[in-house]
């Protein structure tokens, strides 16, 4: 029986793993732990390791995990930055989990633009105290109003649909355009010009790490509404803030943030959190965080169990690995 260390568990992970693997049979074992260079230790002995988007999976990371004979690390994500794939190289497989719901990431890109801008957040603190004042509540019709899309893959493209159902126009940015689609794709600088609402459904790359700045910001309308569900690091946090205080955002919508491996995912309800820009974020009536949970479906956990799993039977089983991350050199 193949043993498999699972990193960085919660209830909800064990609940959809233990049932698939009835399939598999495979000794799961979940540790709480982050993944990182002092708890890869913890994989000695097993055949196996399961990461997640917030561990630490650097050199001195792998290079633990290839000295206790892990030769495969299956991210339960989408994503995988947090992976030193040239250290990897020759060394691990990286395989992932391409796609598991992009209806849950992209529907909860649209929940969080519907909260923010009819303010339910706000209106649902007013009456549980029996304030019942719509004072301070107007939103706008989303009917009309232009959303920028940055990003047209499969989530990008579930959001466009969602989208035109409220009679939007859609303006979209990609480098790689699907040609065959009927998106009107423009330039970043025209989408940044035109869109009341930008949304953010692109990878954390090179290219596209802090895509919001200071400078794109300039470039945007007063009062446009910021959501991102993808990366934290697409947008400069602390830019944000600032374009905030003065009004040129007039609301962001945050499932991710630029550092949130320390807290997002845990409870922190008893700490005093050190970090000023979450704090200040997390304290702004126009911001709404949730903790990395656009994938929280049982539909999307379902999937991620699956597709997991598979991976490893493919590796165990000397099959091809079709969801393997390859090390591409950076240009």
């Amino acid at each position: 029986m193949k043993k498999i260390a699972f990193f960085d568990s919660k209830l909800y992970d064990k609940i959809w793993f233990d049932t698939i693997n009835n399939k598999y049979n495979y000794d799961i074992h979940y540790f709480e732990n982050k993944l990182n260079s002092e708890t890869a230790i913890l994989a000695r002995g097993f055949d196996a390791v399961i990461g997640f988007v917030n561990d630490e999976i650097n050199k001195e990371t792998i290079d633990e995990l290839y000295k206790n004979n892990i030769r495969i690390l299956a991210m339960r994500s989408a994503g995988y930055n947090n992976v030193d794939l040239k250290a990897a190289l020759n060394k691990i497989h990286v395989v992932r989990v391409p796609w598991y719901s992009p209806y849950s990431i992209a529907e909860h890109a649209m929940a969080l633009l519907l909260c923010l801008n009819r303010k339910i957040h706000r209106a649902y603190s007013r009456t549980r105290d029996r304030n019942f004042s719509l004072n301070g509540l107007t939103g706008f019709d989303l009917h009309g109003k232009t959303v920028g899309v940055i990003g047209t893959g499969k989530i990008g493209k579930v959001f466009i649909d969602i989208c035109r159902g409220f009679g939007v126009n859609i303006l979209a940015y990609d480098p790689y355009p699907d040609t065959n689609s009927n998106i009107n794709y423009v330039s970043l600088e025209e989408l940044f010009k035109m869109s009341d609402i930008i949304s953010l459904h692109c990878p954390l790359t090179k290219y596209t790490h802090h895509i919001i700045n200071k400078d794109s910001l300039s470039k945007m309308k007063d009062g446009v509404y910021i959501i991102n569900t993808s990366r934290g690091a697409l947008i400069e946090s602390e830019d944000l803030v600032d374009a905030l205080k003065t009004g040129k955002v007039g609301a962001a919508g945050l499932d991710v943030y630029e550092e949130e491996s320390d807290f997002f995912f845990e409870d922190c309800s008893e700490l005093i959190i050190k970090d000023d820009v979450l704090t200040v974020l997390s304290s702004m009536p126009n911001v709404l965080i949730t903790s990395h949970q656009a994938f929280l479906t049982n539909e999307a956990l379902e999937n991620i169990a699956r597709t997991t799993l598979k991976n490893l039977h493919q590796f165990f089983n000397n099959e091809l690995l079709e969801n393997e991350v390859i090390y591409k050199i950076k240009d």
